[in-house]
């Protein structure tokens, strides 16, 4: 299933050792963090912890940069939207809050099979017994969201850069077309892999 719905990196880090709980609560805490900070040198320090945690953790300047590729230019128009209607520091503090939250997620997602992502999340979800829920299915589910934003984000990202080569990149047809064509068919993928894995109910 990893292959089908993970990231991960094989390596042997700190990072790679530690129990997916602990890095679930480790992601929640730093968000919360995050989200409390304001300065931009706060932002800049969050930052140099982060490129040191992906340095710890070994995966690669590529794969790090996986990550935060398929929503440059979100951060782009959130930094410039934020410049025009507040000021400089905030569109720097909300950008770099935005980025990190997302380059933290992906760490997680790179250093944790997605196997053990599931069990924890199967675990956390098993009260969902008592109203008839499986949590099984449940932890597949939020394992499928969680790995379909950048997969759709990088699909948006190359419809885009074939509109440029087209030359019609302000045509709101010759972007949604394309991208929902790609989604449907990356759907298609998906749903016959989990139905050759008996889970197609």
């Amino acid at each position: 299933m990893n292959g089908l719905t993970g990231a991960y990196v094989p390596g042997d880090s700190l990072l790679h050792r530690l129990p997916a709980g602990a890095k679930l609560l480790g992601l929640a805490a730093s968000c919360t963090v995050l989200l409390l900070l304001s300065a931009p040198v706060s932002m800049a320090v969050a930052a140099v912890v982060a490129a040191l945690l992906f340095a710890l953790s070994g995966v690669g300047a590529a794969a790090a940069w996986a990550q935060l590729r398929p929503i440059r230019w979100f951060a782009a128009a959130l930094f410039t939207m934020q410049a025009l209607v507040v000021d400089l520091p905030t569109a720097v503090s909300s950008t770099a809050r935005v980025v990190l939250a997302v380059a933290l997620a992906g760490l997680v997602t790179l250093t944790t099979r997605t196997s053990d992502l599931m069990a924890c999340l199967e675990r956390c979800l098993s009260p969902a017994r008592w109203v008839g829920l499986d949590p099984f299915r449940l932890s597949l589910l939020l394992s499928l969201t969680i790995r379909s934003v950048p997969v759709i984000a990088a699909l948006a990202t190359r419809v885009r850069e074939a509109q440029r080569a087209r030359g019609v990149e302000r045509s709101v047809r010759a972007f949604a077309v394309p991208l929902v064509v790609s989604a449907l068919r990356h759907a298609d993928a998906l749903g016959e892999a989990l139905s050759a894995r008996g889970l197609d109910d």
